[in-house]
């Protein structure tokens, strides 16, 4: 079993910054893909970001070049959030799991991130 925890959502403004920092722990973690999703009110939960256990990093079009994905120890996993935008409204969350975490898959309890305009 794999339990994930993340931290760090909250309210800010556009154009400020916020880091979601996850940590999992269980067997396997550390060979594990780890990311990000979120998921807006009355829309599908969407790929945000995410690093493969070999150090690969993988972004979503519409946070390219403002988010960063870091994975600072084998399982632990942080989102930098730059220039962030109303449209970033959303819960968040962490995910481990095989990569493209499609499947095998486990989640975090999500953390809400709301930017005002």
């Amino acid at each position: 079993q794999v339990h994930v925890v993340e931290s760090g959502g909250g309210l800010v403004q556009a154009g400020d910054s916020l880091t979601l920092s996850c940590a999992a722990s269980g067997r396997y973690v550390r060979t594990y893909a780890m990311g990000w999703f979120r998921q807006a009110p009355g829309k599908e939960r969407e790929f945000v970001a995410a690093t493969t256990w070999r150090g690969g990093t993988h972004y979503a079009d519409s946070v390219k070049a403002r988010f960063i994905v870091s994975r600072d120890a084998a399982e632990t996993v942080t989102l930098q959030m730059n220039s962030l935008k109303p449209e970033d409204t959303a819960v968040y969350y962490c995910a481990a799991g095989p990569w493209p975490l499609k499947s095998g898959v486990y989640w975090g309890q999500g953390t809400q991130v709301t930017v005002s305009s």
